[in-house]
């Protein structure tokens, strides 16, 4: 199994430039800006879709026209919140492999500190995340763009840990690091709500669940099977 991200070319990104109609002057990007600002507060704010235009326009200081100019529709303005958001979560992903890595020497320091910042990361995007992906169940302009960023993040994990893979056990790495990912990210995303209810939710410390995660897969790569 390959870690590497298919190109970029063969992606479908989802980019604010394409839900909007791209403004040409630097006032209208200004006032671009101010409306994806706005409804992402929103967003934030009620935890779900649950806004009006006419509260991003007060929000944003912004004409109801220019809103309809720009994104002809809540839908495409709440895509291009989803877009801001990936692109963002794109960024901060990268900046936190290259923290992990500079924090590492063995693979028994890179585990527990990848994990202990790749859930901070998380929990910090969730309220987004979260959304996001609900639309994902439903919206295919945000499905695919958002499967090609997990499948990034899972790349970028899966790398940090092979950079020692000769502490691994075993002969089948690859296949190792993406079982450690996908387990790391399954208990992560499960205790965050991410892609289910709350109900789901086990009552467990979130910093004793961050230890334990990262000794458990620390000790499923070391293990020779």
């Amino acid at each position: 199994m390959s870690t590497r991200a298919k190109p970029r070319s063969a992606e479908k990104k989802l980019a604010v430039d394409s839900v909007s109609r791209k403004p040409q002057q630097g006032r209208s990007k200004a006032s671009l800006e101010r409306m994806v600002a706005a409804a992402e507060k929103l967003m934030l704010e009620r935890g779900s879709e649950d806004f009006t235009l006419q509260e991003v326009s007060q929000e944003g200081s912004v004409s109801i026209g220019s809103i309809y100019l720009r994104f002809e529709s809540k839908e495409n303005l709440v895509r291009a919140v989803i877009a801001n958001h990936l692109k963002r979560m794109l960024q901060r992903e990268a900046e936190m492999i290259e923290r992990v890595k500079a924090q590492s020497h063995s693979l028994a320091t890179v585990v527990p500190v990848y994990v202990e910042n790749y859930a901070e990361l998380l929990r910090e995007e969730a309220p987004l995340l979260r959304q996001s992906m609900a639309r994902a169940a439903f919206d295919p302009l945000v499905a695919d763009p958002g499967r090609q960023s997990a499948n990034r993040a899972a790349a970028l994990g899966m790398e940090a840990m092979l950079e020692y893979r000769a502490e691994f056990g075993g002969s089948d790495h690859e296949r190792k690091a993406n079982a450690a990912y996908q387990i790391i990210f399954a208990t992560l995303a499960r205790q965050l709500s991410l892609g289910s209810t709350g109900e789901s939710v086990h009552p467990q410390d979130w910093k004793e669940l961050k230890i334990e995660l990262g000794r458990m897969c620390l000790a499923y790569l070391k293990t020779d099977i």
